[in-house]
């Protein structure tokens, strides 16, 4: 997907149409700082779903390989940032675009 180096665009902080750079979120991934994210054990035990007897359903034995999905995706969500060029401020898009590579004038972000 290609995208101007800048464009003009409207800035809330501003409040008028300036111009602004167009750029790259940083990639994250899911890390130990937050140990209370969805489906992990910290939180399962919080909830008192890990302790005790019998299957705690998903907390059972796991089936066999064949039956597993395999597939895993291929694109990242890339979240493209606006920089305005008089205030400084940077604003993203609301919903990341999920794409192989963002080519931002001649640079490539993958």
């Amino acid at each position: 997907m290609k995208f101007p180096k800048e464009t003009k665009r409207y800035c809330p902080y501003c409040k008028k149409h300036t111009l602004q750079t167009v750029g790259t979120a940083k990639q994250k991934s899911r890390s130990t700082t937050h140990p209370m994210s969805r489906g992990s054990t910290a939180r399962a035990k919080a909830r008192g779903l890990r302790s005790g007897t019998g299957n705690k359903g998903r907390w059972g034995s796991k089936p066999a390989i064949k039956s597993w999905k395999r597939k895993t995706k291929t694109t990242k969500r890339i979240t493209v940032t606006y920089k305005c060029k008089e205030c400084k401020k940077i604003k993203q898009i609301k919903k990341a675009i999920r794409s192989g590579r963002i080519e931002i004038g001649e640079k490539i972000a993958k």
